[in-house]
């Protein structure tokens, strides 16, 4: 009871930033939707924020998520971590978003995938705007190199069981909220880009902000923020390997 009342009161303050951020700029605040990020969390967890009123919920690792997904109904999974191809099939069946498509290589492993099953997933397609090494994505730092993926997009975009449904970044880690808000409305840039030179498609989605930027996400155009800390506190720690004797 103690953990559900925790997660309602910090949803109602993430809510609350969100709708400030929102009117702030401008914007209508139903075009955000929260997807709380619920990766290494426990099950009993991500029942008492369903309990608080969650029905998004982020996940990094597909072999993990399996159960969760298993033991709760009613509720959508959006896959927001690099994806390894090997584990694509768990994502085609089980996930109800993709906000992490990175390559044309994954891309036409899912639509094998969805065409045996006969299955439509939304997609969101990420872009590198900070020019990380470490990071997946399209590198998209530099406006000028951005011809240099609209292949690969043309050729994603005529795979008929993957519905491109917008972009999606994540700055980086280091960064503060001001520096990510170069790196959102950069991303901001490219969908208006992407939406001139392939204007028959859906770009409206933006993915991107977390705990520590959401709401200048927010104010450059976020649909989808992704959010897990500040609303289900920290994860726990995993379990230490046992010392050996």
């Amino acid at each position: 009871m103690h953990k559900l009342l925790e997660i309602k009161q910090n949803l109602e303050q993430v809510n609350h930033k969100i709708i400030s951020a929102a009117l702030r700029a401008g914007r209508n605040p139903d075009e955000v939707k929260l997807v709380v990020v619920s990766k290494g969390q426990p099950i009993e967890v991500i029942r008492a924020a369903i309990a608080a009123g969650v029905q998004d919920f982020g996940e990094n690792y597909p072999e993990e998520t399996i159960s969760k997904i298993q033991a709760v109904s009613d509720v959508r999974w959006h896959m927001i971590g690099h994806l390894q191809s090997r584990k694509a099939k768990l994502v085609c069946e089980h996930f109800d978003w993709m906000h992490s498509l990175d390559s044309l290589h994954l891309a036409e492993k899912m639509e094998r995938l969805l065409a045996e099953q006969n299955r439509i997933l939304p997609v969101l397609l990420e872009f590198n705007v900070g020019g990380e090494e470490s990071k997946s994505g399209w590198l998209a730092g530099e406006s000028s190199s951005w011809h240099q993926f609209f292949s690969d997009i043309q050729k994603i975009l005529e795979l008929p069981h993957l519905q491109v449904r917008g972009l999606m970044t994540m700055p980086p880690l280091t960064a503060s909220r001001e520096e990510a808000r170069i790196h959102f409305k950069k991303l901001a840039e490219l969908q208006r880009s992407l939406r001139t030179h392939f204007p028959q498609s859906d770009w409206n989605e933006m993915s991107m902000g977390t705990s520590s930027d959401y709401e200048a996400a927010v104010e450059e155009g976020a649909t989808f923020v992704r959010i897990g800390t500040s609303i289900l506190g920290p994860r726990p720690a995993k379990n230490p390997s046992k010392p050996t004797t």
